[in-house]
């Protein structure tokens, strides 16, 4: 008896590959299509997916469900969202749509429609050792996708498989057109998933109250206002209206840090301002892939956010709950509300919150 495998489709080509070597390698395959957002507009374009799903199930004979899982994802992931928005952090709800809906709500359901495991187009790919289930970085460097899983356990992992885990993005291109897929050169998805392109702040606004306050330098000189200071992030640049501030000749200016109490911005010229820069920082929330904490902590990098690089760092413990990371080399912008993900080699070990930088 085939092991029936259901698939997390999201209309893009990376489930829809997914799909098709599970196909291949002789599973039951079946495609779930999720709507985690109520709203279908240029931004998030839901009929449209599902469209595009409905084409690649139709291609493979594979049955293509719908699920609704709206309320759980706003009441499980977009209010946190809000709520970190609100206390001047910077959320990513990527990490947390991924262990509250993709592999919890999904894998649940997914069980009760007879699925013995489940199966998406992540990036990642999963090896056994000796105590554990391993998470691996994706092949493909520019895809891989490990910083947003994280926070999966051991029974997350296992109940999961990751098929294109070990190809480059043009191969899954390849696969793609050679099943005829129609999404076979269908752009990824940029952002956030539920803002996608549109402006950050116009979209936040919406659900937080805008209150002007002032933007100043580290002397405390007005350099102009802002609309809220839950708005900006560590190292942002563009946005606030003051680049003609000096004639521009210290180079652009960035937001070092926030005041949330008196709702003011910091600002300093140039990209390599020292301000911007820190060697700590201070993360809650720790967790091990593994279930514990590694014994051997050489080799150890961590990236700060997805984009970032790996780099150097080690490890201490300051009580139950937080720890406090130093790197080798300064890091630029290090943003409370994201998360630090350690890694050895290419096996991604677990992470944390970032609650503060620290020099």
């Amino acid at each position: 008896m085939k092991e029936k495998i259901i698939v997390g489709m999201s209309g893009g080509v990376d489930s829809a590959v997914a799909s098709a070597i599970l196909k291949e390698e002789g599973f039951e395959v079946e495609g779930l299509f999720m709507k985690n957002w109520e709203e279908n507009s240029e931004y998030c374009q839901s009929e449209q997916d599902y469209k595009d799903a409905l084409q690649v199930c139709d291609k493979l004979n594979i049955p293509l469900r719908s699920v609704n899982f709206s309320k759980q994802y706003w009441d499980r992931v977009f209010k946190h969202f809000l709520s970190e928005y609100e206390q001047g952090r910077t959320p990513n709800p990527d990490i947390l749509c991924n262990t509250e809906i993709k592999f919890k709500e999904f894998y649940n359901y997914a069980l009760e429609l007879g699925a013995q495991r489940i199966a998406t187009g992540h990036y990642v790919q999963t090896k056994a050792s000796k105590n554990s289930l391993l998470l691996l970085k994706g092949d493909d460097p520019n895809k891989d996708q490990s910083y947003f899983l994280y926070k999966l356990n051991q029974k997350q992992i296992s109940s999961a498989l990751f098929p294109i885990g070990k190809l480059e993005k043009k191969r899954v291109r390849s696969f793609a057109k050679k099943y005829h897929f129609t999404n076979f050169s269908k752009k990824d998805s940029v952002g956030i998933c539920f803002i996608g392109k549109r402006d950050l702040m116009k979209f936040l606004s919406n659900y937080i109250p805008k209150k002007t306050g002032y933007i100043i330098d580290e002397k405390g000189k007005k350099l102009g206002t802002h609309q809220g200071v839950m708005f900006y992030t560590i190292g942002q640049r563009k946005g606030l209206g003051i680049g003609g501030i000096n004639n521009g000749d210290d180079g652009a200016w960035y937001v070092a840090d926030k005041d949330i109490t008196n709702n003011e911005l910091i600002a300093v010229q140039g990209h390599a301002h020292p301000a911007l820069y820190h060697t700590k920082l201070i993360a809650s929330n720790i967790h091990w892939i593994s279930g514990y904490e590694p014994t051997k902590k050489t080799q150890l990098k961590a990236k700060i956010r997805y984009r970032g690089k790996e780099k150097a760092c080690n490890i201490k413990k300051l009580d139950d709950d937080m720890i406090l990371v130093s790197f080798k080399a300064p890091r630029f912008a290090i943003s409370p509300g994201q998360s630090v993900v350690f890694y050895q080699k290419n096996i991604c070990l677990g992470g944390a919150l970032i609650e503060s930088a620290k020099n």
